[in-house]
């Protein structure tokens, strides 16, 4: 049947995408400014600031960054296996806490509930955590100090999983699987999760866009170049420029006609750590909209 829309419709739809595309444009906007600026010459960064139309172009931050190849790939490499790590054990410790937290016939539901919630209002603080991680755990330097702390559960997934399982698995399709002789682990494995696909991508994709950001657990728990992540390597990166572009490595540098593109590299660095990122979120969209929507929901 042909959609039959009064002039005042019309004229909502066509404003509404006006509007949308203008948010677009609005939001897509730094992103651009920051890939022009990766591409500007340092001299006219620092002389006029960013521009979307720079009178000077330059690759030098990329032929920089070229000369370092092999620490960004480390760097590269570093992230990637955090970031998968990560997020495949934080999924699973995640569903596997949403799901008792979940049944109503669970007589700890609620005991549970409060100490998960607990977490989202207090927190140790920063000193008693790292005194616990390294002094007692002894992570300092490996790569579980980069997957264990801060962001491996965190208490909004655990509740936003628990909503969805609350709110579109039936309980009677648990029940009809343990009639017929299936375990907790079975049911769990074989119809809770299947079933979870669009909260288990959300909670990935939020649980891996933290891993990749991250740059604090590097902060406090590495010191080994060699486990330095993208981002902490940006911020060492910067450090290092820095060193070189004050006192007497300043006065080398100038002597040598090297003009170290610092702002530009930042700018490019950043590019390249976003590209995987903008990559890979077009393909779990459709997900991440649904398991929002339908998570979020209250149990």
């Amino acid at each position: 049947m042909k959609e039959i829309s009064t002039a005042g419709e019309k004229t909502f739809r066509t404003v509404s995408y006006v509007l949308i595309a203008l948010v677009s444009i609005l939001t897509l906007l730094p992103f651009v400014l920051m890939l022009i600026a990766s591409f500007t010459d340092e001299n006219f960064l620092v002389q006029n600031g960013y521009s979307f139309f720079p009178s000077k172009l330059s690759g030098n931050a990329y032929l920089y960054l070229l000369g370092q190849s092999p620490t960004v790939l480390r760097a590269y490499g570093v992230s990637f296996i955090v970031t998968v790590a990560g997020t495949a054990l934080g999924i699973v410790l995640t569903s596997m806490l949403a799901y008792p937290l979940s049944r109503k016939d669970f007589k700890y539901r609620n005991i549970m509930s409060f100490l998960v919630f607990f977490t989202m209002l207090f927190s140790g603080g920063v000193v008693p955590s790292y005194i616990m991680w390294s002094k007692m755990f002894h992570i300092t330097n490996t790569i579980l100090a980069l997957i264990i702390p801060n962001y491996l559960v965190t208490a909004f997934n655990v509740f936003l999983m628990r909503s969805y399982y609350t709110n579109n698995i039936p309980p009677a399709l648990v029940e009809a699987a343990q009639i017929d002789g299936a375990s907790e682990m079975t049911v769990f494995f074989r119809i809770m999760l299947p079933l979870s696909i669009p909260v288990v991508a959300t909670v990935g994709l939020f649980t891996g866009l933290v891993y990749w950001n991250d740059w604090i657990n590097g902060l406090y728990y590495i010191t080994e170049p060699k486990l330095y992540s993208i981002q902490y390597y940006l911020i060492v990166l910067m450090q290092n420029i820095q060193f070189l572009q004050s006192g007497n490595a300043n006065a080398a540098v100038n002597a040598g006609t090297i003009q170290l593109p610092s702002t530009a590299i930042r700018m490019a660095l950043a590019v390249i750590g976003m590209l995987p990122i903008m990559v890979i979120f077009p393909f779990f969209q459709k997900y991440f909209i649904k398991g929002v929507v339908i998570g979020a929901v209250k149990g």
